[in-house]
This record gives structure tokens, sequence and C-alpha cells, in this order.
């Protein structure tokens, strides 16, 4: 397998708990995201990684139901959790994509993975000319392996790719920039109650004009036809999350190698 699709995903989020299990238009959050990226030309297969709290048991529930393979692993440590989905399969490359971003594209995938060199042990869009909520990593699954022996900040831990943008030198990094222009500050992911609203609005125009297979460009021309949209989440912090972990950040024990 060449080319395989994680979606991590948990209802444990503080901002806005069992936010992946929210409805649009009659699904999801999660399915959503999932039948998005099943869309890709290039993906083998799409695996949702989860934790073992019950909390996410519903999770564990809706993916299996839809007969896609979900792995529940460590709660706090979703490096671990990402490696050891990862390591049933082997894949070549790991693509790394949230739970909380529904209007995924999978045409802008596609076209990261047909500019992906050989020599690439890791893309993303570096200079963050992507939507918030457009965010995709593709990482090679002998690199993951080795971050995940590796790194040993509770951030690094947390959040997958930190080791490889804390050691640059290491790495063979390849920047993904936004076929569309510099989207940096358009925000369409799910984090707070705003957010959702402004997704779900998305969601009912589309479904309202019959176009429910919308994509990034739809969404622009939409946003820039009412910009009031726009003012439902304005205001919150790109990577907020990543923040508080690097305020918070300290050294953990790293599993044991098999």
């Amino acid at each position: 397998m060449k080319f395989l699709a994680i979606i991590q995903a948990r209802c444990g989020s503080s901002r806005l708990p069992s936010k992946v299990l929210k409805d649009l238009c009659g699904k999801t959050i999660l399915e959503r995201v999932i039948e998005r990226v099943r869309k890709s030309k290039y993906v083998d297969e799409v695996v949702v990684a989860t934790t073992l709290n019950e909390d996410d048991i519903p999770i564990v529930s809706l993916v299996s139901s839809l007969g896609i393979r979900v792995f529940a692993g460590n709660s706090l440590d979703v490096l671990d959790r990402y490696y050891q989905a990862a390591k049933i399969i082997q894949p070549e490359y790991v693509i790394r994509i949230t739970a909380d971003c529904p209007v995924f594209d999978a045409k802008l995938l596609d076209d990261a993975i047909e500019k992906l060199k050989p020599e690439t042990d890791y893309m993303a869009a570096c200079s963050e000319t992507l939507a918030d909520g457009l965010d995709l990593e593709i990482i090679r699954y002998e690199v993951l392996k080795q971050v995940w022996k590796e790194a040993h900040l509770a951030s690094e831990r947390e959040h997958v790719t930190m080791y490889i943008k804390n050691n640059k030198k290491l790495f063979t990094i390849q920047d993904y920039k936004s076929p569309l222009g510099n989207l940096h500050n358009e925000r369409w992911t799910v984090d707070e109650p705003e957010d959702y609203f402004f997704i779900k609005n998305i969601y009912d125009h589309f479904k309202i004009a019959g176009k429910e297979a919308f994509d990034s460009k739809d969404i622009l021309a939409y946003l820039n036809a009412n910009p009031k949209v726009r003012e439902i989440n304005k205001g919150f912090i790109r990577n907020e999350g990543l923040l508080i972990s690097l305020k918070n950040d300290r050294t953990v024990k790293r599993p044991i190698e098999e």
C-alpha cells in the first residue's frame, strides 16, 4: 500500500465536546470528513484513529458501522496512536488528517500527492497558505517510525509532526502551497461553537443549491459573495491547541521500542 490516510478523532474536546458527532445535513462531521477524504484518487485506505476512552466508544461504533477500519489507542500520545495504527498496515506514506475539518478537499490532497517529490520525507503547508481546516500532511512511514522513537517532548507526542518541525535538518521537507492563493486568514475548521455554525451555514447553502459535492473553490466563491458569513467565526486564534501545548511543554517518557 502506498497512501494510508489516518483521521484522528475523539469526543473529548473541551471547547466543543463531541464535535465530530455533530450533525451536518444528516451526517456527522466525522462521516463528512471520511467521505471527502475517500474522494481522493490516490488514497488506498482510510483509517480512523481514536482513543481507548469510554467517551469515544460512539466513534468506534459509528466507524465500524461504515465498514471503515478503526484503531483505538493512547488518548494523550497521539503520535503513538498514529504509529500503532499505521504499523498494522505499513504503507509507504501516511496522510494525517484531523476530524474537525469537514470541508477537507480531496482535490488539494491529490494535487499535493502529484507534486510530492521522491526524496521528500514530510510534506505540508508549512507556509500556512491553506485555510485552517484544509490542512494536510504527508509523512513517509519510516519517518513516522523514526519520529515515534525519538520524540520526547509532550508537544511532540500530542502533535504528531512537531518533532519534524523542531528538527528540520534531519528531514527533507517539502512545502505545499495553496493553488488557490493565500488562504491563511480563512477559518474553515471546527473548534468552537461559532465554527460549527459557520460550517453548518456552508453545508446548508450547498444543499439548498443542489451541489453537495462542493470544493474549496465553491466555498471561496460563496464567501466572497456573502462576506457576512465570515463574521460568524471571526477572531479566533489559529492553532490555539498547539500554543497551549507549547506553553505547558515538558519532557515525557517515550514508548519502549518493540
